[in-house]
């Protein structure tokens, strides 16, 4: 396990195969966990699960991206600005999945910042005139995962980092269109709460996504799972038990 609390080698191991990874377009996808994998309290707390290193991190990905996706649920729950402040580099554009228009209208991600936003929604109303609305049946035929990402590399944007919910990410796992999947595990345990990643039932463990991973210990305590979708470990143990 490597141990990340900077220096150039490991961001570079971590952040390497992100920053050059030739592919058009690529999409990493980022969930901060407990141990039981969950993501927020039963009443939705969430700030935070992961540590400092954890934060800067997440937003490390942020200044290597495009444009960032995230739910609407992420939007009313957190607030979030969905914008580079905790490392050097500059922010992304901003993306959010709003079918129904439940984002508020003054949402710190709406913000005018100058960076370009976009919001998948079929609600036309009150948007502020700069943000790009992009309908389903007029212009992209239905919200699913593989026609948002289309959109997008449609408007030049290679680097999408899916940044959450858990549902939107599930969503973009199980249609197989994630390359790269960090989960940031912290050595906390809540007991309750809402779970981190739900796909589609499987019968078989052969069945079940076995990435290539590499681990890095943050310098907190939480462990980073980096996770390359496009290359399958070995099988697991035939050894019984």
């Amino acid at each position: 396990m490597d141990r990340l609390e900077g220096p150039i080698d490991e961001l570079s191991t971590l952040c390497g195969p992100i920053h050059g990874h030739g592919r058009s377009p690529f999409v990493i996808a980022q969930l901060g966990q407990s141990l039981d994998g969950r993501i927020a309290t039963p009443t939705g707390k969430s700030r935070y699960i992961n540590g400092a290193s954890g934060l800067d991190h997440l937003h490390r990905l942020r200044a290597l991206a495009d444009v960032i996706v995230v739910g609407v649920g992420t939007v009313v729950a957190d607030d979030p600005r969905l914008t580079t402040r905790r490392v050097e580099g500059r922010s992304p554009a901003r993306a959010v999945i709003d079918r129904t228009g439940r984002s508020s209208r003054t949402a710190k991600w709406l913000q005018d910042d100058g960076c370009p936003r976009i919001v998948f929604s079929d609600d036309p109303g009150g948007w502020p005139a700069e943000v790009e609305r992009i309908g389903s049946d007029h212009d992209i035929g239905t919200f699913e995962p593989a026609n948002i990402l289309a959109a997008l590399v449609a408007r030049g944007h290679r680097t999408i980092l899916v940044e959450g919910g858990a549902s939107t990410i599930s969503r973009f796992l199980d249609a197989g269109l994630v390359d790269r999947l960090h989960v940031c595990v912290a050595p906390i345990i809540l007991g309750s709460g809402q779970p981190g990643l739900t796909l589609k039932p499987i019968d078989e463990l052969d069945e079940a996504l076995r990435p290539w991973t590499r681990t890095h210990l943050l310098d907190d305590g939480d462990v980073l799972y980096d996770c390359d979708l496009r290359r399958r470990a070995r099988g697991g143990s035939d050894v019984g038990l």
